[in-house]
């Protein structure tokens, strides 16, 4: 704060006498400091907001200070903000703290005066309670309809239920409806709570069902003593699908034992069985194989087939991938997954003839499988790229949009977050076109996510600039030179962490561009003897790069230098990856990256490794073979630099095919 006070107040010491309009720089530059006031209260920050009541973002200000006095505001200071912007989303934000804080104070005059429907569960909650408190009644239908349909609701729905329960409203009809969305949905603190409302017998077996999704183990076994009605039965089935997830032979154990216990439907005993063959298939078992295979076809699913393959690629028996892919439907054959891998099969089993040419036409796809099927063959990689079209006069239209105005100055001035929530509103209900229109304003002012998320699909696929952008404002190369890895395969991983969001969070703690936790980070800087300024710094592009990059270099250490082991254990961990390798530390990459047990660990690694190629292009004009990168498990991997042989990059005649989303999308 203290380098943007010095620089503002050496603007106003060398301003003119003449006042003449600040320009856009000295705007945010102020913007930035009346925030960082405004932040704290109070009406300070109107000082550093000289020159700013035209500026779009003048609004924010107000409302930060306000949103942060919002337990000692009167009505009338909020009712006067929001009549002076009642379209703005900080009037909508204020709103809704004004009457959270009246909420909380229970001051429901107050509350109800500015209340208004479509807040959230939350505020209707408390809508409703304000109306309980002022002596109204509930009806079911009007009030609370909409709200039980919800498998799980705020803490401040609890008085309103309560009230719900106590009227009589909630009937043993509705409660079992609500307890079944929760069961759907895993929510097993609602069936809990809803259990204790249902009479004698059901409410019992509402309990129980709530075990099955806390504590699959306990409830098998308790579920030898249980009654054989259709709720226990539900509860029992429920517990030893949600066991098999966790512990297959414990759960094969449970279905012998409760198998004879149950009058179980059909449909409970195959879902069963399928649980326990499709858990039994991602651990490799030995006879996951036949398991899957004997399932009934009406039982059968995408995952359940996808993973007869998967085993059959794990044993290297081509015949078995070869009848795996052929008892999968017409569509899932034809995901370009599945057509590598028969093509991979008919080779292995000495059909080259018809390997090559699925290989060849695979090999016309830029994604993952494209690029692996282009090495097989030998073939130069299948890009063509496009820009997006010029239109100067619909550009000039979005940006006399003041939402559109708002969104851009919020990026301009490191508020990300709320710049996408002004994208989302300016831009809801735009066309496609209009939408990609908008997205190249953005990717030209260095708001690459937009691009990102917007050039998803059809054509734009092609707008590999846009797509795939080279931050080098960032660092990535010079850092990712610094650490002794691959500038491209760095790219590669920021582009899948975060889709260039500088400021993505998970629900893991993980931030930033290249997705790194507090911790994690902390512990790069000390072993690298680099500076930590805490988790906060990890939103900054440089920090979070600078740190990205020894991470990553610790990973590929660990694996031999391979980028593809390093991707995986830096998405799923490092000890997941050795323990696929003792396991499976045999097989091919492309193999061993088809048998990961984890779906998101699997597209990640493919997504990574064809970003990466991608990203070569980009920088070189050619691209590295997507097979260096992955070297057998164990083999060292040699570092590429300017010099090493890259592949040519060129369109195919038909470029249709250039659009396929898989691997190279997002």
């Amino acid at each position: 704060m203290s380098h943007l006070l010095f620089a503002l107040a050496a603007w106003c010491l060398l301003a003119p006498a003449v006042h003449a309009a600040p320009s856009l720089a000295e705007q945010r530059l102020a913007f930035r400091q009346a925030w960082a006031v405004a932040q704290q209260g109070g009406d300070g920050w109107r000082s550093w907001a000289t020159g700013l009541a035209d500026y779009p973002l003048y609004p924010y200000l107000e409302e930060a200070a306000l949103e942060h006095d919002v337990d000692t505001l009167d009505r009338a200071t909020v009712a006067d903000y929001l009549k002076r912007y009642p379209d703005l989303l900080p009037a909508a934000d204020l709103r809704r703290a004004w009457l959270r804080s009246q909420a909380r104070k229970q001051h429901w005059d107050d509350f109800l005066a500015l209340y208004r429907s479509g807040l959230g569960d939350a505020l209707t909650c408390d809508a409703l309670h304000a109306k309980l408190a002022q002596g109204g009644t509930l009806d079911f239908e009007r009030d609370l309809a909409a709200l039980w349909n919800s498998p799980s609701l705020p803490g401040a729905c609890d008085p309103v239920l309560d009230a719900a329960h106590d009227a009589g409203l909630l009937t043993s009809t509705r409660l079992w409806a609500r307890i079944d969305r929760a069961l759907d949905a895993g929510q097993v603190g609602t069936v809990a709570a809803l259990a204790s409302w249902l009479p004698g017998e059901e409410g019992t077996a509402a309990a129980r069902l709530a075990q099955a999704l806390r504590d699959p183990a306990a409830a098998v076994a308790d579920a030898t003593h249980w009654p054989d009605t259709p709720r226990h039965r539900q509860a029992a089935a429920l517990a030893l699908k949600r066991l098999a997830r966790r512990d297959t032979d414990a759960a094969d154990a449970g279905w012998k034992r409760l198998a004879p216990r149950f009058s179980f439907t059909p449909a409970q005993r195959d879902g069963v069985l399928y649980a326990l063959a499709l858990f039994h298939a991602t651990d490799f078992d030995e006879h996951a194989l036949v398991r899957l295979a004997s399932l009934p076809a009406d039982v059968q699913t995408d995952t359940s087939r996808e993973w007869r393959a998967r085993v059959a690629l794990a044993r290297q028996d081509w015949p078995a991938v070869l009848a795996a892919i052929d008892a999968m439907p017409a569509g899932q054959q034809d995901e370009d997954e599945w057509r590598y891998f028969r093509a991979r099969a008919l080779a292995a089993t000495g059909q080259a003839d018809q390997a090559d040419p699925l290989y060849a036409k695979l090999a016309q796809e830029p994604t993952y499988y494209g690029f692996l099927a282009a090495d097989r063959v030998q073939g130069d990689y299948a890009i063509c790229p496009l820009n997006p079209p010029d239109d100067a006069q619909r550009e000039q239209a979005l940006l006399d949009k003041p939402g559109l105005q708002r969104a851009f100055e919020l990026f301009a001035v490191d508020l990300p977050h709320l710049a996408r929530r002004e994208w989302s509103r300016a831009l809801g209900d735009t066309d496609r076109d209009t939408l990609r229109i908008a997205a190249r304003l953005a990717y030209e002012r260095g708001w690459y996510d937009r691009a990102v998320f917007t050039y998803s699909s059809g054509e734009a696929l092609r707008y590999y600039d846009q797509r795939f952008p080279l931050a080098s404002q960032d660092g990535v190369v010079p850092q990712a030179q610094q650490a002794g890895i691959d500038p491209s395969w760095a790219y590669a991983i920021a582009r899948a962490e975060s889709a260039w969001m500088s400021d993505a969070h998970s629900g893991a703690d993980a931030r930033g561009l290249m997705q790194l936790v507090p911790a994690t980070a902390a512990q790069v800087a000390k072993k690298n003897g680099l500076a930590w300024q805490g988790g906060q710094s990890l939103y900054d592009p440089a920090v979070n790069i600078m740190l990205g990059t020894r991470y990553l270099a610790q990973m590929a250490a660990r694996f031999s230098g391979a980028p593809w082991l390093a991707s995986a254990a830096y998405n799923a961990g490092p000890n997941k990856v050795d323990q696929w390798l003792a396991e499976r530390g045999n097989l091919p990459p492309d193999l061993f990256v088809a048998t990961i047990p984890y779906h998101e660990t699997r597209d990640y690694v493919a997504r990574v490794m064809a970003f990466a190629v991608i990203y070569d292009w980009r920088l070189y004009g050619k691209a590295l073979p997507l097979a260096s990168r992955m070297p057998a498990i164990g083999q060292p991997y040699s570092l590429p630099d300017v010099h090493t042989p890259r592949k040519d990059v060129t369109c195919p005649t038909a470029p249709a095919s250039a659009v396929a989303t898989a691997g190279a999308s997002r």
